[in-house]
């Protein structure tokens, strides 16, 4: 092994949509990752590698002018077509990982330059929770680590294609529409990070989940959002432009976090339970070859 790397992958955003016209979303790294190792090898070889992976990869490849001898492993926690950044955390894993084999380093605005390339683009690979145009990629502005927050992350069935959701004629309009809440959902979030008021962060995220139901719905919200409400849950946020919802909760505060859980799965019968993760601090994180010793980038 030359190089190993992790990458969080995420519920969804905290929030999304657009300010004066401008796409941005907020990130909601958690902690399931997609891990790149790059090992020595007489010729090019890929192994659970994507095609917008391979991509990227070629790109970081002119970039930094390495050496088209390798091998590349992907091996992912995230599902796919979810709303989980499972192409964010690929991409930025495995670019970085490469880049690490040949002695190299690449910032996370050059990762993310090369993924926008590529697609849209989570910026789970910032550090600490990040706010970005995830399509053209600029404004990129790191806005502090997140309190505590326990997540009850739940799909309600289905894959969205990201390229072809970001490409719907009827998107800009939508959003438009939906601003000014999306603005409020954002000035919570922000005041929540900034102050470590995880109950600000849920306000912010419910309400973006609520204005994002014009554009992506989600089957059951308002119900689940009751609930949470009933159980002692912080709010609700969504994968915008996926098909995840998380329960989110007060690390500290986890009392009737089960019951929550049952009484969805018993309300709400066309959503499923996945698992329980937590909000965690984005950006990449390095293994050491020998050792097993990791740290952050």
């Amino acid at each position: 092994m030359l190089a190993c790397v992790k990458a969080p992958g995420s519920c969804g955003e905290l929030v999304q949509g657009t300010l004066e016209g401008q796409n941005f979303l907020v990130t909601c790294p958690i902690d399931l990752f997609s891990t790149a190792t790059v090992s020595k090898s007489p010729k090019v070889s890929f192994t659970n590698v994507g095609q917008k992976t391979r991509q990227a990869v070629t790109k970081t490849v002119q970039q930094l002018k390495i050496g088209a001898k390798f091998q590349l492993l992907i091996d992912s926690e995230l599902p796919q077509g979810k709303g989980m950044a499972s192409s964010s955390a690929d991409i930025s894993a495995a670019c970085y990982a490469l880049a690490l084999s040949a002695g190299k380093t690449l910032t996370p605005d050059e990762i993310a330059d090369i993924a926008i390339s590529v697609e849209p683009t989570d910026g789970v690979f910032f550090p600490g929770i990040a706010m970005l145009d995830h399509v053209s990629g600029k404004d990129r502005i790191l806005l502090g680590n997140p309190p505590p927050i326990t997540i009850a992350l739940f799909d309600v069935g289905g894959e969205i294609d990201t390229l072809y959701f970001n490409q719907r004629l009827d998107l800009k309009r939508l959003n438009d529409e939906k601003e000014p809440k999306v603005r409020q959902a954002l000035n919570l979030v922000i005041q929540g990070i900034q102050s470590g008021d995880a109950g600000l962060i849920g306000q912010g995220a419910t309400l973006s989940a609520l204005a994002n139901q014009s554009i992506l719905y989600k089957p059951c919200l308002n119900t689940v959002i009751e609930l949470a409400k009933q159980y002692g849950a912080i709010g609700v946020n969504a994968a915008h432009s996926g098909t995840v919802l998380g329960i989110m909760f007060h690390s500290d505060q986890l009392v009737h976090y089960e019951q929550c859980i049952a009484a969805v799965q018993r309300s709400c019968r066309e959503i499923n339970f996945m698992q329980t993760v937590r909000l965690i601090s984005g950006g990449l994180r390095i293994v050491g070859e020998k050792n097993g010793y990791s740290h952050s980038v």
